[in-house]
């Protein structure tokens, strides 16, 4: 039977870039646990870690510092929306992936922001802006790692929810 740590192990070594709530829910263990065996394995460097926009994901040692950032990011559903969207573009302009995702300007800009200074995405400096993938090849190789799980899918559509009731009522203070 595999210890904790091994499970722990296998499962981010499955499913590279996942973060830690997810890894807690996946195989359903304790926050403490999950904890400890974490600490232990990057400690011993089994695994790297990697902390982007509030959430901690967990890689095997191989993936450089960008394959982490941007596996990370394509563990969230809007940033790989945006980064598929760049991608099957080749370039694109932040109103028009407004529009097509359906999502408020700001949470556009949000990603936009938080995936430039990642180095997924490189802004133009021409007016009007577009946006293209800094590494389109590597970024498309790592496509095929992420296949996001329905828990994942669920709590970004969650979070996507609350983003726009929040947008709405900033828009319409009176109601």
């Amino acid at each position: 039977m595999p210890t904790t740590r091994s499970r722990v192990r296998r499962h981010v070594s499955e499913t590279p870039g996942v973060h830690f709530n997810q890894l807690k829910r996946d195989l359903d263990l304790a926050t403490g646990q999950v904890q400890y065996h974490l600490k232990r394995l990057v400690d011993d460097e089994e695994l790297a870690v990697e902390r982007v926009c509030g959430r901690t994901h967990y890689f095997e040692p191989e993936f450089d510092a960008w394959e982490r950032r941007t596996l990370a990011f394509l563990r969230r559903e809007m940033a790989r929306e945006i980064i598929f969207r760049v991608h099957a573009e080749e370039s694109i302009q932040p109103a028009t992936l407004t529009e097509e995702l359906d999502l408020a300007r700001s949470t556009v800009a949000w990603h936009v922001s938080n995936l430039t200074e990642a180095d997924v995405l490189v802004k133009s400096d021409g007016r009007p802006i577009d946006v293209r993938l800094a590494h389109p090849e590597r970024t498309a190789e790592l496509f095929e790692t992420v296949s996001p799980s329905l828990p994942d899918r669920l709590v970004d559509r969650f979070m996507r929810t609350v983003d726009s009731l929040l947008e709405d009522a900033a828009d319409h203070p009176e109601n």
